[in-house]
C-alpha cells in the first residue's frame, strides 16, 4: 500500500512576506542615509575636505560590514548572551537563518540581521564629524572598526537585547536614541577633545556648499521612514504611526530652529532649518513607536531648542565639534529620550498587536522617566570614557596618529590623503586663471616696466576667482 509523505515546510514559509519586504526596503533606505550624512558633512565643511568626508561616510558601511559579518552582530544580538554583552556563538552568520529573529517573532534572523547592520553602519559615520578637516583617514577606518566593537555593540546589546540589562529594567528606545545618537554624540565629544580645534581662522570655517547641505537632508529626512518605521519590522498601524510622529517632528524642529536663529540674525537660514530638522529627528527616535502625533509636536519642538542651545554652548566652552554632532545628536538623544519617559502611551506601542508597556508620564507611570535617565547617563558615560581611551591608545601607536600633519591640514585632506579634489573642474579653471594672471604679469612688465598694473591685474584676478569659487 502506498503512502504519500507530507511535503517538508518551505525555509521561512512562517512569516508574512509584507513583513519581510517592509523590513528589506527599510534596510535599503537606513542606507541611504549614510552617505546622506557624508553629503551633509561635505557640504558644511571647506571644499578641500570635502570629498574626504564622503569617502568616510561610505567607508563607515564597508568596515561596519564586516565587522557586522566576524562579530558585531553576534555581540549585539546573540541569544545566549548576558544582560552586558553577547557571544560568539552567531560569529560568522553561523545559524542566522530563518529562526525568528530576538528583535521580533515576525521576521527570520537574517532580516533583522542585515537591518540592524545599517544602524550599525551609520552611527560610526555620525561621530567622525566631529573629526572633520583635520583627522587622518587611515587611522579613522581603524576607529570606526574598534568603537563599533567596544562601544555600539555593548550599547546596542543592552538597549534591544532580550536578555539586555535596559532592555530588562523596562527602558523604551525604540529605534536608538541611546545606542545611535547619544554614543555617536557622546564619542563626537570626545574625539573633539583629543583631536583639539582646527588650524587657522575660525571666521573661515563656513559651508562651502549648501547644496551638498540640503541634498544630505533631504537623503536623511527619506531615509529616516525607514529608521523609524522599520523599527517596528513589521508592515502595520505601529510602523505606520512611527512615520507620521517622524515627519512632524522633524518639521516643527526645521521651523523652530529657524525661527530661533532670525532673533539673532534676521535671517531665514537654509543651514537652520536642516540643523533642526535633524535635530526633531533625533529627538523623536527613541519614541516614535510608543508616542501620539500630538507629543511629536512638542518633541520636536523642545528638541530643537535644546540643540539649538546647545550649538550656542560650544562656543563658551571652546571644543571643536566641527559639524556639532555631540549639540544634535548628543543633547538631541538626551531630550529624545526622557521625553519618552514623559510621552510614551500604552495605546500608541500596541497598535502592533503584541506589545504592551505602563507608559510614561501620560499614563501616570512615573518611573519611566527614571528607567531612561539611567540608560541615557549609561549609554553616555560609556561612549565617551570608552571613545577617549580608545583615541588616547591610538595616538601613542605608530602609524596610526589621529591627527594630520600641520601642512595636510592646510593644503586638505583630499588632496594630501586621498589625491584626488571633490571639484576637479573648478580646480583646473583656478590653475588655467593662475596661469593667465601670471603670464600677463609678465606682460605688463615688460611693456611697462612698472608694478602697478601688475597689482590691478593681480588683484582683479583674485577678486573674480573668489567669486567663482
Amino acid at each position: 500500500m502506498n503512502t504519500t509523505e507530507p511535503a517538508a515546510p518551505l525555509i521561512g514559509s512562517q512569516y508574512q512576506s509584507g513583513d519581510i519586504a517592509w523590513t528589506l526596503a527599510s534596510t535599503a533606505l537606513v542606507w541611504l542615509m549614510i552617505p546622506g550624512i557624508g553629503y551633509f558633512y561635505s557640504g558644511m565643511a571647506r571644499s578641500k575636505n570635502a570629498l574626504s568626508l564622503i569617502m568616510l561616510s561610505c567607508c563607515s558601511v564597508a568596515v561596519v560590514s564586516f565587522q557586522w559579518f566576524l562579530f558585531g552582530y553576534s555581540l549585539a544580538f546573540s541569544k545566549s548572551g548576558t544582560s552586558f554583552i553577547g557571544n560568539f556563538e552567531n560569529a560568522f552568520f553561523r545559524n542566522v537563518l530563518d529562526q525568528p529573529s530576538v528583535g521580533s517573532s515576525k521576521i527570520p534572523d537574517i532580516v533583522f540581521m542585515l537591518f540592524q547592520g545599517m544602524f550599525a553602519a551609520l552611527t560610526p559615520a555620525l561621530a567622525i564629524g566631529a573629526a572633520a578637516e583635520r583627522g587622518r583617514i587611515l587611522p579613522t577606518l581603524v576607529f570606526i572598526f574598534l568603537w563599533t566593537t567596544f562601544v555600539y555593540d555593548f550599547i546596542a546589546c543592552w538597549t534591544w537585547s532580550a536578555n539586555g540589562w535596559s532592555f530588562v529594567m523596562g527602558g523604551l528606545d525604540f529605534a536608538g536614541g541611546t545606542p545611535v545618537h547619544i554614543s555617536s554624540g557622546a564619542a563626537a565629544l570626545a574625539y573633539a577633545i583629543v583631536l583639539g580645534k582646527r588650524s587657522g581662522d575660525q571666521k573661515d570655517f563656513r559651508p562651502h556648499s549648501m547644496s551638498n547641505v540640503v541634498i544630505g537632508t533631504c537623503f536623511i529626512w527619506f531615509g529616516w521612514f525607514g529608521f523609524n518605521g522599520g523599527s517596528a519590522l513589521s508592515a502595520n498601524l505601529r510602523a505606520a504611526m512611527a512615520c507620521v510622529v517622524t515627519n512632524l517632528a522633524a518639521s516643527v524642529g526645521g521651523i523652530t530652529w529657524v525661527l530661533l536663529d532670525y532673533r539673532h540674525d534676521r535671517k531665514l537660514s537654509v543651514l537652520g532649518f536642516c540643523s533642526g530638522a535633524v535635530a526633531g529627528l533625533v529627538s523623536i527616535t527613541p519614541g516614535s513607536g510608543y508616542v501620539s502625533p500630538a507629543s511629536s509636536v512638542a518633541i520636536g519642538f523642545m528638541g530643537a531648542c535644546a540643540c539649538n542651545m546647545a550649538v550656542r554652548l560650544k562656543h563658551y566652552l571652546k571644543y571643536d565639534d566641527a559639524f556639532d554632532v555631540f549639540a544634535v545628536h548628543g543633547v538631541g538623544g538626551i531630550v529624545g529620550n526622557l521625553l519618552t519617559g514623559v510621552f510614551a502611551q500604552s495605546w500608541v506601542a500596541a497598535l502592533d498587536g503584541t506589545t504592551v508597556i505602563k507608559g510614561g508620564w501620560l499614563d501616570g507611570h512615573w518611573m519611566q522617566f527614571v528607567y531612561q535617565l539611567a540608560d541615557s547617563a549609561a549609554g553616555m558615560g560609556w561612549s565617551f570614557v570608552v571613545t577617549y581611551l580608545i583615541l588616547v591608545i591610538m595616538n601613542k601607536i605608530p602609524g596610526l596618529t589621529l591627527r594630520a600633519k600641520a601642512a595636510n591640514e592646510h593644503r586638505g585632506l583630499d588632496l594630501a590623503e586621498l589625491g584626488e579634489p571633490a571639484y576637479g573642474h573648478w580646480d583646473d579653471q583656478k590653475a588655467v586663471s593662475i596661469q593667465g594672471v601670471e603670464h600677463s604679469m609678465e606682460v605688463g612688465q615688460s611693456a611697462s616696466g612698472s608694478t602697478e598694473s601688475v597689482n590691478e591685474v593681480k588683484l582683479g584676478s583674485v577678486s573674480t576667482l573668489g567669486r567663482q569659487h
